[in-house]
């Protein structure tokens, strides 16, 4: 098949609410002109006609992976003909990345460095080892020299675990990171990860699976903790919008330069009747609400836990004016100026009043992420 004539199909499933069922769709991608057609497949009918969709992109599809169209949030389950499965099992590949305890400081950095690599953060989430935890986790190392040392460090402060896409992720990133040795790192790629922000023997920055299979193990044990760092009090929310995901590090930055701490981060993905509850206080009163919703689900946020003192102020200030032209007029060093395009699109939510930090915090982080 010529690259011209390139169609890519997919099996999506869809959880009818008022019907509490889920229902199955073929999604096809058409490279030639970036259309996508979708077809119902019990009633075996057109469901939507090919046409323009500009927010899918063909790098936004993958097993695993949650779109949304016209306000359907679909979950891509399968792969829908072998063409497809062969491309996409040839040329797409999935590993873990994890930031260790030492690099709290430049989570933003790791962050941004990872997205402008080409990698793609499909599933992302800041946990707090236990020591069993750890000891599971590096299992393999078990009996070697430095794995108690390794246990007790990476239990010692909170990690940002993400399952990272791309075409050969296993050995593109563990490139990127490069050698376990930071020293080593220095002399021989001094521009990879534990070059730059690594200090020393386990304190090399950042982890890496060694293999797919490794990859497969270390996503499925991470992402299956069901504890995490939110402390719920004393804190404001901030909700990193779709729009501004590929923005995502550089805002970590600046809340942490500005001296906040960021005590849980979490992707999710969220359906409207989700994100209608979280906004609710809003309906009615906030112009913009319904559109708000839209954004919100239009495909994954970064929900984070921050603190500080008077911290709900504070950062509503860090944030500014919720329209980005005032922004840029009247406070242009402030994450909606430097990130936001409109009144919708304003690049982060953050909670408004201080009786509502510890609420919004904890319906991210403890109702949504099930966590206890």
């Amino acid at each position: 098949m010529a690259a011209s004539e390139d169609r890519f199909v997919f099996i999506v499933d869809w959880f009818d609410q008022p019907a509490s069922l889920i229902r199955k769709y073929q999604v096809t991608y058409y490279c030639v002109d970036n259309t996508i057609e979708m077809y119902d497949i019990k009633n075996r009918r057109i469901f939507l006609k090919r046409c323009q969709y500009p927010t899918i992109a063909l790098t936004d599809l993958f097993i695993g992976a949650t779109v949304t169209i016209y306000a359907r949030q679909l979950k891509v389950v399968e792969y829908a003909d072998v063409f497809t499965r062969t491309h996409f099992e040839s040329q797409r590949g999935r590993t873990f990345a994890m930031i260790k305890p030492d690099c709290y400081s430049h989570i933003g950095k790791i962050v941004d460095t990872i997205v402008t690599a080409g990698f793609r953060i499909s599933h992302m989430k800041m946990a707090h080892f236990t020591i069993d935890d750890a000891r599971q986790f590096y299992a393999e190392h078990q009996g070697k020299p430095f794995y108690n040392e390794l246990v007790n460090f990476m239990a010692s402060d909170v990690v940002v675990g993400m399952e990272l896409i791309a075409e050969n992720a296993v050995p593109r990133w563990r490139e990127l990171m490069g050698p376990t040795n930071p020293n080593t790192a220095r002399v021989d790629a001094p521009r990879s990860l534990r070059a730059v922000f690594g200090t020393e023997g386990s304190h090399n920055a950042v982890h890496g699976s060694d293999a797919p299979a490794s990859a497969t193990r270390e996503i499925n044990f991470f992402f299956g903790l069901q504890a995490n760092p939110a402390v719920l009090n004393n804190c404001t929310c901030c909700v990193i919008k779709p729009h501004a995901i590929e923005n995502a590090g550089k805002i970590i930055d600046m809340i942490l330069n500005e001296g906040y701490e960021i005590s849980a981060l979490q992707m999710f993905s969220i359906d409207k009747p989700t994100a209608q509850e979280f906004l609710e206080v809003y309906k009615g009163v906030l112009p913009e609400y319904v559109a708000t919703v839209d954004e919100l689900t239009s495909g994954p946020l970064i929900a984070m836990e921050i603190r500080q003192e008077n911290v709900v102020q504070s950062f509503r200030q860090l944030c500014g004016p919720i329209d980005p032209e005032v922004a840029k007029n009247l406070r242009p060093g402030t994450i909606r100026a430097r990130f936001g395009v409109n009144k919708v699109q304003n690049a982060v939510h953050c909670t408004d009043l201080p009786e509502d930090g510890a609420l919004e915090c904890e319906y991210f982080f403890r109702i949504l992420s099930g966590s206890n």
